[in-house]
């Protein structure tokens, strides 16, 4: 059965069991499907080496080594990966773009009676869809801002405003990454993965209700972010986390714990910041580190580096906000942070919205 996807919400609502994506590795690894497991009919050494004799040789010659390939591949998925799935399985099959690779692997899980579907279009016809949600439509629920200098626990406290009736995209952990020189988490997902991700929870909104993200900026480590989006951010009323530098320094101590664990590591981040900052200053952060006065460090940081860039930023783009003060940055200051804002969000959405 051939599957056409109209929007990004049909690919939970049809109900399959499994998405199987049977592209090469390196095309699975740069972007794919939500929840697809990747089971390649063809690897990356295959596909090349298919492609070269069907422009050197012949198509028919690269047809018929593709489908020794393709056979040998797909008894091996079915001996391992597939070798639990019961009668009534429903995979949806997809490729590049529904061709021969999909249909191929389609017809041989058919015959074993599984009930498999082709996604029309592959992931072509996904990534289409990708495309229009970021970037021919607008963002389809008001944003609202989560601002605040480095460590006002602006992550955790978008993270807890979901208990309180309010939805949220995460934009740094879409991105893996914390925003800023010492935000790397790990591997960061490739530009088309990350604009995946963000369309499944745009394409999730409720238009009704307002939005809270994080302030950022355009690129988040090396992902970017859409430019309509990025427009409706610059525009987004603003709730800015007022509190006080030793605070902020306290609590970012302890969530860059990763960081503070590894001095090399940390020395190498601060190395980075040799353009920005007079050699002496560098030399004694670098000394802070090695005594392990962490928190020292962090208020320097702030102090001499990123809050003074955040100033500039705001500056820059004209931004107003709405403060709110936050005493302690400790968990149960957190959860009535995360209250007060919940309860701010709505109004200033609904005084915004007219302008969108």
């Amino acid at each position: 059965m051939l599957i056409t996807l109209n929007t990004l919400s049909d690919l939970t609502s049809l109900g399959f069991d499994e998405i199987i994506d049977v592209r090469s590795p390196s095309e699975f690894a740069e972007d794919h499907l939500p929840g697809a497991i990747n089971l390649p009919v063809l690897d990356d050494d295959e596909r090349a080496r298919i492609g070269t004799i069907y422009k050197q040789v012949s198509p028919f010659e690269a047809r018929r080594l593709g489908a020794a390939t393709v056979a040998r591949n797909a008894a091996h998925h079915i001996e391992t990966a597939l070798a639990d799935r019961t009668g009534g399985w429903r995979p949806l099959v997809h490729c590049w773009r529904g061709g021969q690779r999909s249909r191929s692997f389609a017809l041989i899980l058919e015959q074993i009676g599984w009930r498999v579907s082709i996604l029309d279009g592959g992931y072509k016809a996904w990534r289409r869809l990708v495309v229009e949600a970021l970037y021919d439509r607008p963002v389809p629920a008001p944003v609202v801002l989560i601002d605040g200098n480095t460590g006002s626990a602006k992550t955790a406290i978008l993270n807890l405003l979901p208990a309180h009736g309010i939805q949220t995209i995460d934009l740094e952990g879409l991105a893996n990454h914390r925003g800023s020189l010492f935000g790397a988490t790990g591997t960061q997902p490739g530009q088309r993965a990350f604009e995946g991700r963000l369309a499944q929870h745009l394409a999730g909104l409720d238009p009704a209700r307002p939005v809270v993200i994080e302030a950022e900026n355009s690129a988040i480590g090396r992902v970017k972010l859409p430019p309509g989006l990025w427009k409706a951010m610059c525009h987004a009323p603003r709730i800015t986390i007022e509190a006080d530098r030793a605070e902020r320094a306290r609590y970012l101590t302890h969530a860059y714990a990763d960081m503070t664990a590894d001095p090399e590591r940390l020395l190498a981040t601060i190395g980075k910041l040799r353009p920005y900052q007079p050699a002496t200053r560098i030399a004694d952060w670098e000394a802070l580190v090695l005594a392990g006065e962490f928190e020292t460090l962090a208020a320097e940081l702030m102090e001499w580096h990123y809050d003074p860039r955040y100033a500039r930023h705001r500056a820059r783009i004209g931004a107003s906000s709405t403060a709110v003060t936050a005493p302690s940055l400790a968990p149960d200051g957190l959860e009535r942070l995360a209250a007060d804002i919940a309860s701010m969000a709505g109004p200033l959405a609904a005084a915004q919205e007219p302008h969108r």
